[in-house]
């Protein structure tokens, strides 16, 4: 482990001279990535140093000869060394985790009611609205790409992009959310148990997925629904079928038809570069069950019981309390939490192998 640790620290010289390159310099894509890189590295530096002084004390204090008091002390100081190496290891392999190469990727994010009928598209609405609020707190643009409404405000389901490094935070959040509370139309005061997906997608870049012109089908065709003044005037919805493929995507929400078909083309690059690497996944045999299963009350996730204040993360098995700000979008607990276990299991995992 160590070794690879200081590949890591020379890693951070090399990058630090990088940055003094002139050509390096007039470029800002290039100083951008390479700081990134920096800002990622520059905390397992100190570590490091630590470490090796650490390892340095108790061999002293192995090999050391004289006088008996300096041996003492030089053992004291070994002593404490060797309980401070287990932590600072610990905290290094997290240096030596692989980092997702899309964590900083842009997202695609489906919101699709599940099991419950009006109650699920609505929960759906409120779940769309706390991801568009937590983007909102995180700085993060958004942009409706499509969404069909069901009666009584709900949304049978509505497909978003985020333009921002947003998919390491959502991530996790695919799979199905199930909700415990009493509806508006509920008369005798009764919990019902409703559902909605979720999926997140990286936003795959044209370097990621080439799509040739021939294999699209395009169509154009009337925006319905809430769409302005123009729905019914003007063919300015886009729908796109990548025929290699079967897969379909469809745009409304912009005037222009130009737009649409841009915003089209980011979910259906997206889409079937998510099914590419599903399917690289199942070849090494490391797929999981899908993002999404099939809607139903059982395949949860998650559990947002307003009765009991309370959502449940059933993956962590943890709770968190003040349900009215999480569905206001301050997810920011539950994200960190998620992030956190994920972490530790991969260390885990690298700790297992070097043993």
């Amino acid at each position: 482990m160590t070794e690879k640790l200081k590949l890591l620290a020379r890693e951070y010289e090399m990058l630090h001279s990088k940055m003094q390159d002139p050509e390096i310099l007039g470029d800002p894509k290039q100083i951008a990535k390479i700081g990134k890189r920096l800002k990622q590295l520059e905390p397992l530096l100190p570590l490091l140093r630590e470490y090796e002084h650490c390892r340095e004390a108790v061999t002293f204090a192995q090999e050391a000869t004289g006088d008996p008091e300096f041996i003492a002390l030089a053992r004291k100081e070994a002593e404490e060394a060797a309980a401070r190496i287990p932590l600072l290891e610990e905290q290094m392999r997290a240096f030596l985790v692989p980092r997702d190469p899309h964590d900083d990727h842009n997202v695609i994010l489906e919101v699709r009611a599940g099991t419950g009928g009006e109650e699920a598209a609505l929960f759906a609405a409120d779940l769309l609205r706390m991801y568009l609020r937590y983007a909102e707190e995180k700085g993060w643009k958004t942009e409706l790409l499509d969404r069909t409404d069901a009666g009584g405000g709900g949304v049978k389901e509505a497909v978003v992009r985020i333009d921002g490094p947003a998919f390491g935070d959502l991530k996790f959040e695919s799979g199905v959310h199930r909700v415990q509370r009493i509806p508006v139309t509920e008369n005798k005061g009764r919990v019902h148990t409703s559902a909605a997906t979720v999926a997140v997608l990286p936003e795959a870049e044209e370097v990621d997925i080439s799509i040739r012109p021939q294999d699209l089908k395009i169509d154009t065709f009337r925006a319905s629904g809430a769409g302005g003044q123009h729905v019914n005037k003007t063919e300015s919805a886009i729908r796109i079928t990548h025929i290699p493929t079967g897969t379909v995507v469809a745009c409304q929400t912009e005037r222009s038809q130009i737009r649409n078909r841009e915003l089209a083309m980011h979910l259906l690059r997206s889409r079937i570069y998510q099914a590419e690497q599903d399917r690289l996944q199942r070849e090494r045999g490391e797929m999981r069950s899908g993002q999404v299963g099939s809607g139903d009350r059982s395949e949860k996730i998650r559990t947002y019981n307003f009765p009991q204040d309370r959502v449940t993360d059933h993956r962590i098995n943890e709770n968190f309390s003040n349900l009215p700000a999480i569905m206001d979008g301050e997810i920011g607990e539950i994200v960190e939490a998620l992030r956190k276990r994920d972490q530790e299991e991969r260390i885990a995992s690298i700790r297992a192998e070097n043993e």
